[in-house]
């Protein structure tokens, strides 16, 4: 089970975003890496084709996993994640608060 999932709010902990929170795109967990909406956006020139249109546009680029962090569900700053059994199942939990992390 990994602590950051796909659907989760977490915020930057370093680089050009640094502070700013968003929500996990997508994991690539054998690169370490993950797509943030908003966070470490880049500009691309992109040729036009039949279902899209040319010129330059902005999308996001992968960030490392650890220059981000679950934001805790209680106060959304940043968190370290555990994991607790309840009522038989493995959960993620907020270190800082203690909350379960819905996911």
């Amino acid at each position: 089970m990994q602590k950051i999932r796909k659907g989760d709010k977490v915020v930057v902990l370093a680089g050009k975003d640094k502070g700013r929170t968003g929500e996990v795109i997508r994991m690539m967990p054998k690169d370490d890496q993950a797509i943030v909406r908003g966070i470490n956006m880049v500009r691309r020139h992109q040729r036009q084709s039949q279902t899209q249109e040319g010129g330059i546009i902005s999308k996001e680029a992968p960030i490392h996993v650890s220059n981000i962090a679950v934001a805790d569900p209680k106060d959304g700053k940043p968190t370290r994640v555990g994991f607790e059994v309840k009522d038989g199942k493995k959960v993620r939990v907020a270190k800082r608060s203690g909350a379960t992390i819905d996911g």
